[in-house]
């Protein structure tokens, strides 16, 4: 008799568990049921006197079998195309029927940077992104994309990956970054999801902000709410490069097998080169800068990393390195405005 309960029991829990998955899943007003994908838009209403609004393109896949929910945003920073690209293949080669979980997609976070094909910056309200999280209701335009992606996204997620690319200025190698922000369990768990993505680069950043109040990027954002989560880059100079993109999608793969989500195990990289120590060099001044060094590059202390100039060519610094290290993105188009990143310099942590 106590195995017919503990079978009947058995049972119930599979029922219960099928039932919840054939639930559909909504995302703002997109939603698929079991076995489906749907794609729509979340809409960020204008205010009056302020802005006109703008629209988040996203895609939900259901899967037939109960899962993990996967969060996905690209096109934080519009001009960073290769993941954009990516996630705009992503729901033609993912099978609902065979998904364990759901996948929520978001193509372009930043539709007025993508339009306008602005670096860092909206075009509209003048602000990064990738700085104002969780955003506000009522704030500028930057800062209620924020907050939907917040609500709608992050929120609906239990793991998270925003996939970023060199901006339209940035030479690049690809790489990850492990934030610990989050409780030890959360950061072990995004240091599995860094590992599992596959690049062979992962920056440790120990210095973002715990307040989930004031946790300023995507990533973090999920990480303060106790999401496991990572930030990749791929690609890179405004270009719609296969190798960006192809990254940036089997990356995302893997973090579908690395779920158990789809079947296999991921491909991880033979050995990851874990960055301990970084340093972002900013623009001292506005003017051109002309570098000197190349992504991958090994630098010592002190090497010339670029010269900036004032607009009639007189050279205004000389940029180097501050560390001994690996150049993992260098601005690689004159334009530079006072505070901008002119390159990133990455220490190999010791084995």
């Amino acid at each position: 008799m106590k195995k017919v309960m503990k079978l009947l029991a058995f049972c119930l829990l599979l029922a219960v568990a099928a039932r919840a998955q054939t639930k559909s899943f909504t995302v703002g007003a997109v939603r698929a049921d079991a076995g489906t994908k749907a794609s729509g838009f979340l809409e960020v209403p204008a205010i009056p006197g302020k802005d006109e609004g703008t629209r988040i393109p996203v895609t939900v896949i259901q899967g037939a079998k109960p899962g993990p929910v996967l969060g996905l945003v690209a096109g934080t920073h519009g001009y960073e195309y290769s993941p954009i690209v990516a996630m705009q293949r992503l729901p033609a080669k993912v099978n609902p029927k065979e998904l364990s979980g759901t996948v929520i997609i978001v193509h372009v976070a930043n539709m007025p940077s993508f339009l306008g094909r602005t670096i860092y910056y909206s075009p509209v309200d003048g602000k990064n992104l990738n700085r104002v999280y969780p955003g506000k209701p009522d704030g500028t335009i930057s800062e209620r994309i924020a907050n939907m992606i917040t609500r709608e996204v992050v929120e609906k997620s239990d793991y998270l990956a925003d996939l970023h690319c060199g901006d339209g200025n940035e030479w690049l190698r690809p790489y990850s970054y492990w934030m610990t922000s989050g409780t030890p369990e959360v950061n072990e768990k995004s240091k599995a999801m860094a590992v599992a993505f596959g690049l062979d680069h992962i920056v440790i950043d120990n210095d973002r902000t715990k307040d989930p109040a004031n946790s300023v990027y995507t990533s973090n954002t999920a990480i303060t709410r106790g999401k496991p989560s990572i930030t990749t880059e791929t690609g890179g100079m405004g270009r719609v490069d296969t190798d960006g993109a192809d990254l940036a999608e089997a990356g995302v793969f893997n973090l579908l097998r690395h779920f158990k989500m789809l079947p296999d195990e991921p491909r991880r990289a033979k050995k990851v080169v874990w960055i301990d120590k970084n340093e972002v060099l900013r623009s001292p001044e506005t003017g051109t800068f002309h570098s000197r060094v190349a992504p991958g590059q090994t630098v010592a202390q002190g090497a010339l990393l670029g010269i900036l100039t004032d607009f009639f060519g007189n050279t205004v610094a000389e940029i180097r390195a501050p560390l001994a290290g690996e150049i993992l993105y260098v601005v690689a188009t004159p334009p530079v405005s006072k505070g901008e990143p002119l390159a990133m310099v990455g220490h190999a942590k010791s084995n």
